[in-house]
């Protein structure tokens, strides 16, 4: 049996790789100097030009840019008027913004289990925890894989709820044909640079409701506007003038970013196809290895994946997560897990909330890692994951 690296037996690469990585091409470059030596940075013509060409893109009404992730959830459950004493029910299995954002406005997250074959929130817990409080569900695309939208949107139309998709993961993925953006009440993107198109950060929301349209832009610029048609006081005194009319935030992107991220939409379905490519190169490595448990994924889904996730039958191997995890990174792959269920977190648990609730979620987190998924990997690259992963399983099968 070979000697892991770990223990002294030699890597199976020299240089490290990780699970995530940009991918910025010269043409990046080109329409980030044009901005840089053009009149405007920021509050500029870029930043419109990319909202138009995104909503085109998701097939949607309207597109809302914003400097986060995080912030295009924010500025969803303000538009949807979540308030102290409503409930948003989300899944654990997400980075811990899907359900901060409802602190954000006073509100309560309610936690739901997933599906432990897809990972994705699972519709029938969604029903089993809706309240005579429950305004909205917050809806994870979890590693791309596309909800199952037609079961939420019906329990969500049946109790008059708002259906809110967090789409960090999913931009370029499609629902039934459907581009994901297109499809719930508020759609919101991240383009963090390990996403499938990045600006080195910024996020956006889609609609196709013109009052969450409103609320949105208001949300995010302070809740400053020149539309004439908001204004309270009339007449105004000049076309410089511009009223506060709500409690928002600023949460422009930038015309740097804007130019970046238009760049990037150029490419994003050549992304897709390289992803897809390395994601059905990893399912046919590992789908022989009874120690590795591959996430399944519903025929509706075209996905775009953000993530691979293995899942680690602990029961058949002879280590923890942590030492197969610290053995990978000893060969040069460095892995990552997502996510640690976001209530076993410190703050979470002062707020009340305990382990044990989401009993699907909470298994599979014990067992999972991402591994490196990028359009830029080559095939030595990929080669070395798998090599490495039977490497490892080899050695600690039972």
């Amino acid at each position: 049996m070979e000697k892991l690296a770990i223990f002294g037996g030699k890597p199976v690469r020299e240089n490290k790789i990780f699970y995530g990585h940009q991918t910025v091409l010269e043409d990046d470059v080109k329409a980030v100097t044009e901005v840089l030596t053009s009149d405007y940075l920021t509050c500029g013509p870029k930043v419109s030009e990319l909202e138009k060409k995104l909503a085109d893109y998701c097939e949607a009404k309207y597109a809302v840019s914003v400097s986060n992730g995080t912030a295009a959830l924010h500025c969803a459950c303000l538009a949807a008027g979540i308030g102290p004493g409503d409930e948003v029910i989300t899944t654990p299995l997400t980075f811990a913004a899907s359900a901060n954002c409802v602190l954000y406005v006073g509100g309560t997250p309610v936690f739901a289990d997933i599906n432990p074959k897809t990972y994705n929130i699972d519709p029938e817990s969604i029903r089993a925890h809706i309240t005579d409080k429950t305004k909205a569900v917050i809806a994870v695309d979890f590693t791309g894989q596309c909800i199952e939208f037609d079961k939420i949107r019906k329990i969500c139309d049946e109790y008059n709820l708002i259906l809110i998709e967090d789409a960090a993961h999913s931009i370029g993925s499609l629902y039934r044909g459907r581009k994901v953006g297109s499809l719930a009440d508020m759609t919101c993107f991240s383009f963090h640079p390990v996403k499938n198109i990045t600006c080195g950060e910024g996020g956006a929301i889609t609609t196709g409701n013109d009052e969450f349209y409103k609320k949105l832009v208001l949300a995010h610029t302070h809740g400053i506007t020149h539309d004439e048609s908001l204004m309270e006081e009339a007449p105004h005194e000049g076309s410089w003038y511009y009223e506060q009319i709500s409690l928002g935030f600023n949460y422009r992107l930038t015309d740097i970013q804007a130019a970046f991220l238009l760049s990037q939409l150029n490419k994003l379905d050549s992304f897709k196809e390289k992803r897809k490519a390395i994601v059905k190169k990893y399912n046919e490595a590992f789908k022989s290895i009874p120690e590795i448990i591959i996430q399944e994924e519903i025929p509706e889904s075209d996905s775009c994946r953000h993530l691979y996730i293995i899942r680690l039958s602990l029961d058949k191997l002879n280590c923890t997560r942590r030492e197969f995890f610290d053995a990978m990174s000893a060969e040069n792959i460095q892995c990552q897990v997502h996510y640690v269920p976001t209530y076993f977190f410190p703050y979470y648990k002062h707020l009340g909330y305990s382990e044990g609730l989401c009993p699907n979620a909470e298994e599979v987190y014990k067992g999972i890692l991402s591994i490196p998924l990028y359009p830029t990997l080559t095939e030595k690259d990929t080669d070395d994951v798998i090599e490495a992963v039977k490497k490892i399983t080899d050695y600690y099968r039972r």
